[in-house]
């Protein structure tokens, strides 16, 4: 194997890990905001994920079996569907349990992690226990060639521009529109956003809505790049509290720094040692960075 070998091959790895680090980051995004505006813990991200990767399934399915002709074209609404599909289950479990946790943290954690088990089982029982993967438009297959040699995935390239299309838009978002502002008001000082007069209640519900919303369109991506299951979310799971824990709560460029760093540090080591080693590295590089930092890498003051 010459260097030129050598050089594709790791390149091929690392754009492996950009298709990585963009799952992560979406999953990471709607943590972030969730977490670092109202401070639940959310077990449950995961199948929120689920939600939208099985909305891709279905759109598949049914778009096979009564309008084949569309193919070519169902997989954009579908993301859209994910979407709204994971905004609607956000906003229902906000409003039923989540509303009545606040400020108690571990009462969130085991409330969230009910309903992953809860939601697990609905899957399992309405779509089944085996994995499942969609049927991909044709201009999602393939590959692109920049040089003999070096095959980039099609599908990886969209992931990566959905990606960047959700993340521009939910930074323009938290800057340009009154959500936002309402959202970074009560991050900042929920008492006086209160006084204001911001229905923070209000905010909470939305922010814990859209960033369901969020790990939908993670789900969504998912499919391109792997099979979906009920467990499926909680693959990643771990993987993103880690970006949001090793990022900072609550910053949205240390959720891009992490994920990207988290990504390109496992999909690396998977070159040169086993998966599960991979895994204990990158795990063993973020308590030694997390020991130095405790609030993270980029910290952001609050208070409450």
């Amino acid at each position: 194997m010459n260097f030129s070998d050598m050089l594709n091959i790791g390149l091929m790895q690392g754009f492996a890990g950009l298709s990585l680090f963009a799952v992560l980051l979406l999953m990471g995004l709607g943590l972030a905001i969730i977490f670092g505006q109202m401070g639940v813990i959310n077990m449950a991200h995961g199948e929120f994920m689920t939600i939208g990767a099985y909305t891709i399934y279905l759109g598949s399915t049914l778009t096979e079996a009564h309008a084949p002709a569309l193919l070519p074209y169902y997989f954009a609404l579908a993301i859209v569907m994910a979407f709204v599909f994971a905004f609607i289950a956000g906003w229902l479990v906000e409003w039923g349990l989540i509303r009545h946790l606040y400020k108690r943290p571990l009462d969130t954690l085991l409330a969230t992690w009910g309903i992953s088990l809860g939601l697990q089982q609905i899957f399992r029982t309405g779509i089944g226990p085996k994995e499942v993967s969609p049927t991909l438009p044709e201009w999602l297959m393939g590959s692109w060639a920049p040089a003999e040699g070096l095959d980039i995935p099609i599908n990886g390239l969209f992931v990566l521009a959905l990606t960047a299309f959700v993340t521009a838009g939910i930074l323009i978002a938290l800057h340009r529109s009154r959500w936002g502002l309402r959202v970074r008001a009560t991050v900042a000082n929920r008492q006086m956003a209160n006084a204001t007069g911001i229905d923070t209640r209000k905010t909470d519900r939305l922010t814990f809505a859209i960033g369901c919303g969020i790990a939908g369109v993670a789900g969504a991506a998912f499919t391109t790049i792997g099979s979906t299951g009920p467990t499926s979310g909680q693959l990643y799971i771990v993987d993103a509290f880690l970006v949001v824990t090793f990022g900072g709560a609550a910053s949205l460029l240390g959720t891009v720094v992490s994920a990207f760093g988290i990504a390109q540090t496992q999909s690396i080591s998977e070159f040169f040692i086993t998966g599960s080693m991979a895994k204990v590295l990158t795990l063993s590089l973020i308590v030694l960075i997390l020991m130095m930092r405790p609030q993270g890498l980029f910290a952001v003051k609050v208070r409450r």
